[in-house]
């Protein structure tokens, strides 16, 4: 009955963001977002992404929300195959002063490696949050699952050649 209700229910990129205008912690409403992209509705990914995010009251921290949004469908239609909206390529997507996702935007060797890790995607609208931002458990998972049972099979191999 659970897993109906959230299939009813998307949390879409637009609902992410909708949440996060209504004061939810980014990191959750994005985090909910991830939890149907890569799990409870990952058959519908076109329609996770297709809704442009709403209007909001303009904000630093709404503009960046935005387009870190923004910056993260594409991304997610990149490396999983996906067409992406067009609403993405809005250039109110794009921040005028950078933005470095860090505890420590002061440093210059983290914001360095930002640079050097970001993907392409975030970086070319000046955010700079390095390459494990959306590490999900999922593909972790079935990376530890798949190199476990290389090994098994390669410990095998060795107790027969013996």
């Amino acid at each position: 009955m659970l897993d109906m209700m959230r299939r009813d229910r998307l949390q879409t990129m637009a609902k992410a963001f909708s949440d996060i205008c209504q004061g939810e912690d980014p990191w959750v409403a994005l985090g909910n977002f991830m939890n149907y992209w890569f799990d409870y509705a990952k058959e519908r990914r076109q329609q996770l992404i297709a809704d442009p995010l709403p209007d909001y009251e303009p904000s630093p921290e709404l503009q960046r929300w935005a387009t870190f949004c923004a910056a993260s469908v594409e991304w997610f239609c990149h490396k999983y195959g996906e067409a992406c909206p067009q609403w993405v390529y809005d250039p109110k997507y794009t921040l005028i002063t950078p933005w470095y996702d860090t505890l420590h935007p002061d440093r210059e060797s983290i914001r360095a490696r930002l640079i050097r890790t970001t993907p392409e995607e975030f970086a070319r609208r000046n955010i700079y949050c390095g390459n494990r931002v959306y590490a999900n458990k999922w593909e972790m998972a079935e990376q530890f699952k798949a190199f476990h049972t290389a090994k098994k099979e390669r410990e095998q191999q060795q107790e027969l050649s013996l």
